[in-house]
């Protein structure tokens, strides 16, 4: 979204700071709306999208910690910045884990406030260009069959053979073994070094959720992807190490997937 076209939310229990702010923010170009509560600001990002929330944290109904967590619920992207009369190390850490994206204590000016929704702007459209080219990446590596690109190559664990359940793996042959049901024979799998180095990093933890950005930095080498770009490229990874291994399952078995957390080894 242009910056010209962003939407704002401001949110402050003073009436005249929130009345000053929507007139400076609408002449820069941006379209303003303001709520005087924590229910209200509530209320607005369930009923529209905005791509900018600036949130006093001091307000009368919710404490603005609260309304920063429940407001990444409802608008995961949404991009807060966090407005304070009462300035602390401890309050500033604690928002930024909350998710907020700067931090400006009051008084503050107009100017300094549209250059950190400008800077806040910026990141993101840059954020979408990189996962845009991300994606791309990732999608000519499966139509291709090509190996991932990476910074560093996979480190492989010394010892050939990593057992877990039913699944071996050779880690010199870059070979899956999956042993035979009763009924069935044993099967050996070939597998490019991505989908092995992947697929030995979950091995070895059985049971433990590993997020895609550890996964793409200690898998493939990436150092600098934050866990959404990370996602774009582990992802398609797992996908084509499932067909695999396997191919006739509607549900993985091996590889399992926690929503919004990674994917973990279960054997």
């Amino acid at each position: 979204m242009e910056e010209s076209a962003a939407r704002i939310l401001i949110v402050d229990d003073e009436p005249t700071t929130c009345k000053a702010l929507t007139r400076a923010l609408t002449l820069m170009g941006y379209q303003v709306d303001s709520a005087l509560s924590g229910q209200e600001a509530l209320a607005r990002l369930n009923a529209s999208p905005y791509d900018v929330m600036v949130l006093d944290l001091r307000l009368p109904d919710i404490q603005g910690e609260e309304i920063l967590q429940q407001a990444q619920q409802i608008q995961p992207d949404l991009l807060v910045i966090i407005l304070t009369a009462y300035a602390s190390l401890e309050s500033a850490i604690a928002a930024v884990k909350a998710g907020a994206i700067d931090y400006l204590l009051k008084p503050y000016s107009v100017h300094a406030l549209e250059e950190a929704i400008a800077k806040a702007l910026y990141r993101r459209r840059e954020q979408t260009r990189r996962e845009r080219l991300l994606r791309v990446i990732a999608e000519a590596v499966e139509q291709l069959g090509l190996e991932e690109p990476a910074g560093t190559p996979a480190v492989i664990s010394p010892g050939r053979f990593l057992r877990q359940g039913r699944i071996t793996l050779d880690r010199e042959k870059r070979m899956v073994i999956i042993a035979g049901l009763p009924d069935q024979e044993e099967a050996e799998i070939p597998l490019t070094n991505s989908e092995a180095a992947l697929l030995e990093y979950l091995m070895e933890r059985p049971e433990i959720v590993v997020s895609c950005r550890e996964l793409a930095q200690n898998v493939l080498g990436y150092r600098d992807l934050t866990e959404r770009e990370a996602e774009v490229i582990i992802r398609p990874l797992v996908f084509r190490l499932r067909k695999k291994i396997e191919p006739d399952s509607e549900q993985p078995t091996w590889i399992r997937t926690v929503r919004g957390k990674g994917y973990f080894f279960s054997a």
